[in-house]
C-alpha cells in the first residue's frame, strides 16, 4: 500500500491514557491507515518524527468558537485554536448559537452576537435553519472540525420570545418541534445555559421533556448549571441528573467549581479571607486545600458513572471566567433586547432599581425569581469581581483589564454606575472576566486542581472568539498549558492521561465517533509536538502568544500548521453531524 504521510517512530501518546510507545504511523485518505513499523512500505510524504511525541488532536468539548466561523476574519480569529492543536470543537454551548434563527424572534438572537461579537452580525449569517447552517458554514470552509449542540435559549426564544413565565404545553410542544428537527439535521445533543437568560426561566418539567427528545435520537444534554454557588449547587447538580436518568440521556456538566454565598456578615469575611490567602499564597506557595470544595460532588459522578448513569464535566485552567456585562443583571431587566436594557439603565430611576435589584436579591433555589438569579455574582463575590475583557471602541481601550471598582474610582462613581456608562458608550458591547481575586491569580487556578484532575473531567477552552479586546489567555494556551504545564512540569498526573482528558475523553462524552485515539481506522486529526518544550507563553495580561512546542496539526490528514506556518486556506475541516 502507497500511504499519504508516514510518520517515523514518534513517541505515541494514543489518547487512550495508557503509557507511550514508539512505532510508526501511517496516513491515508484522511485516515490513520497502520501504526506499525512501515520501513518499506512508500509515502508521498515521510516525517522524520524520532524526536517529536504524537497524541490525537485535541477535542475542545466546551467553546463559543464557532460564532467566528461565519466572520470575515474567520481564519485568523481561529489561528491560536489551532496552533495550540485543537482539531475538533463542539460548538452552541451554554443554550446559545447562531442557529436556528427564529422569523418571529430573530432580533433577539441578533442582539445576543451583537453583545458578543461587537457589531452587526446581520451581513454575515446566510441561514435560518439549524441544517442549513450547517451546511453553509461547512461549505464556506473550515480549518477545524466542529460539532453542534442545538441551543436551549435559541429554541425557548422560538417559541416564546424573551418572555421570563414557565413554559405552557404549547411553548413546550414547540420547543420540542425544534429540537427534533435540529437533531434530525445534525445537531449532537442540546446545551443549556441555566445560569443565563433566558434559560434560567425554564423548569424542570420543561427540561424533561426536552430530554425525552434527546432520548429519541440518542443526544447528549450538556449544561451550564443553574448554580455554582456553594449553597445550592448540590441542587444544580442533582437537577441535571435527575433528567438524565429519567430521560436515560448522557449528561456533560458545563464547568464544575464552587463560589462561596454565605449570609452577612460571613460573605464580607470569606471575602477578605480569601483575598487575604491569595496575596500570602503568591507571596510563598504553601499547602491550602482550596480545591477541597468540589470532591463531594466529584464523587457523586464517579459513583453514578460506576452505576451507568453516564455523566460528564468539562473544567478549564484558569482563574477567571468570561460573558457579557448584561449577564450579571436580574431577568426582569433583559426583557426587550439590547435597546431596551441601554434604555433601562440611561435613565436614572431605572438604574437605581437594578442596581437594588443586585443588592436585595438573594439566590434562593430554584433562582427563578425575578431577584434570585444565581448569577447576581455583583452580589455575592462582590463589585470588584468583574474586570474588562472587550470593548468595542477605541475610546475605552486603556480601560481593558481594570475592575468597575477601579473605573468607579477613577471616575468618581459607583462601580455600578461605571459599568452602565460604559454600556451605553459601547452600546451593550462589553464583555467581563470574573473572578473573586484578579485574572491570573494561581491561587484561585489551584481551586480547579482537584476538578480539572478528575477522571471524569475533560479540559476545555470556553473560548469567545473576539476580534477586539484582551481574550483569555486559554484561547492561545489551554491544552498545552495543561499537557506541558500540569503534567510534565508539575506532575500532577501522567502525560499519558493528561492527553487522554484532551482527547478521547471528550470524544466519547459528546459521543464523537473514531476522533481522540491513534489506532487504525480513526480520523487523522493529529498534533505533532516536542513533548519537553510543549507549554504556554501566555499570561492573563498579556494572553496573545502562540503556545510552544507544537511543530504541526494535522485535521483529516492535512497539514494546517507545519514548518512553513498556518495554513487555514486548505480547508480540511468537517461538520461532524449526529449518527
Amino acid at each position: 500500500m502507497r500511504f499519504d504521510i508516514i510518520f517515523e517512530n514518534p513517541q505515541i501518546f494514543d489518547g487512550t491514557g495508557r503509557a507511550s510507545f514508539r512505532n510508526d504511523v501511517a496516513v491515508k485518505n484522511g485516515k490513520i491507515a497502520a501504526v506499525e513499523k512501515l520501513n518499506g512500505a512508500k509515502a508521498k510524504t515521510r516525517i522524520d518524527a524520532s524526536k517529536l511525541a504524537l497524541c490525537p488532536g485535541f477535542v475542545d468539548v466546551h467553546t463559543h468558537a464557532e460564532m467566528a466561523l461565519h466572520q470575515p476574519q474567520y481564519e485568523k480569529i481561529v489561528e491560536p485554536l489551532v496552533r495550540q492543536g485543537i482539531t475538533t470543537f463542539v460548538g452552541g454551548n451554554c443554550g446559545a448559537g447562531l442557529g436556528p434563527i427564529s422569523p418571529e424572534n430573530a432580533h433577539h438572537q441578533y442582539d445576543f452576537y451583537d453583545i458578543f461579537l461587537g457589531s452587526d452580525q446581520r451581513p454575515f449569517i446566510a441561514w435560518q435553519g439549524f441544517g442549513e447552517m450547517l451546511d453553509v458554514l461547512e461549505t464556506k470552509g473550515m480549518v477545524q472540525n466542529c460539532a453542534m449542540l442545538a441551543p436551549h435559549g435559541v429554541i425557548r426564544a422560538h417559541a416564546m420570545g424573551d418572555s421570563t413565565e414557565l413554559a405552557r404545553p404549547e411553548h413546550i410542544a414547540k420547543m420540542k418541534s425544534v429540537l427534533a428537527q435540529c437533531l434530525e439535521e445534525g445537531a449532537v445533543g442540546m446545551s443549556t445555559g441555566l445560569m443565563y437568560f433566558p434559560g434560567l426561566c425554564s423548569d424542570d418539567r420543561e427540561l424533561l421533556e426536552l430530554g425525552r427528545v434527546l432520548h429519541d435520537y440518542n443526544g447528549v444534554f450538556t449544561s451550564h448549571l443553574r448554580s455554582y454557588n456553594s449553597d445550592t449547587i448540590g441542587r444544580a447538580i442533582d437537577e441535571v441528573v435527575e433528567i438524565g436518568k429519567t430521560a436515560q440521556i448522557p449528561i456533560q456538566i458545563s464547568h464544575l467549581f464552587w463560589v462561596p454565598n454565605l449570609t452577612p456578615p460571613w460573605n464580607l469575611v470569606t471575602k477578605a479571607l480569601m483575598k487575604g490567602v491569595s496575596f500570602a499564597w503568591n507571596k510563598k506557595n504553601f499547602p491550602f486545600p482550596v480545591e477541597a470544595a468540589t470532591k463531594p460532588y466529584l464523587k457523586q459522578i464517579e459513583k453514578l458513572n460506576s452505576q451507568g448513569i453516564p455523566v460528564g464535566i468539562d473544567s478549564m485552567p484558569t482563574s477567571a471566567g468570561f460573558t457579557h456585562l448584561f449577564a450579571f443583571f436580574p431577568p426582569w431587566s433583559l426583557k426587550g433586547g439590547r435597546k431596551a436594557i441601554l434604555k433601562l439603565i440611561a435613565d436614572p430611576a431605572s438604574r437605581r432599581e437594578v442596581r437594588r435589584s443586585i443588592e436585595t436579591g438573594e439566590p434562593i433555589w430554584p433562582h427563578r425569581g425575578e431577584n434570585q438569579w444565581s448569577m447576581n455574582l455583583f452580589k455575592v463575590m462582590g463589585w470588584d469581581c468583574a474586570f474588562i475583557m472587550s470593548v468595542a471602541s477605541e475610546k475605552n481601550q486603556h480601560l481593558l483589564g481594570k475592575s468597575f471598582v477601579e473605573i468607579g474610582k477613577m471616575e468618581g462613581k459607583h462601580p455600578f454606575d461605571a459599568a452602565c456608562d460604559i454600556a451605553l458608550e459601547e452600546q451593550g458591547r462589553v464583555l467581563i472576566f470574573e473572578t473573586p481575586t484578579f485574572p491570573g491569580d494561581e491561587f484561585v487556578e489551584l481551586s480547579l486542581k482537584g476538578t480539572l484532575l478528575d477522571k471524569n473531567v475533560s479540559v476545555a477552552t470556553d473560548t469567545i472568539p473576539i476580534v477586539f479586546g484582551r481574550p483569555s489567555h486559554l484561547t492561545y494556551d489551554c491544552f498545552p498549558r495543561f499537557v506541558g504545564g500540569y503534567a510534565r512540569d508539575k506532575g500532577y498526573l501522567p502525560v499519558a492521561e493528561a492527553i487522554r482528558k484532551c482527547t478521547s475523553l471528550p470524544a466519547r462524552q459528546l459521543q464523537i465517533k473514531n476522533r481522540g485515539t491513534i489506532e487504525t481506522g480513526a480520523f487523522a486529526d493529529l498534533v505533532l509536538f516536542d513533548a519537553e518544550k510543549i507549554g504556554s507563553n501566555s499570561t492573563a495580561t498579556n494572553p496573545a502568544h502562540f503556545a510552544a512546542g507544537i511543530e504541526s496539526v494535522f485535521v483529516n490528514g492535512v497539514a494546517v500548521v507545519d514548518s512553513k506556518g498556518y495554513h487555514p486556506e486548505r480547508y480540511p475541516g468537517r461538520m461532524l453531524r449526529r449518527q
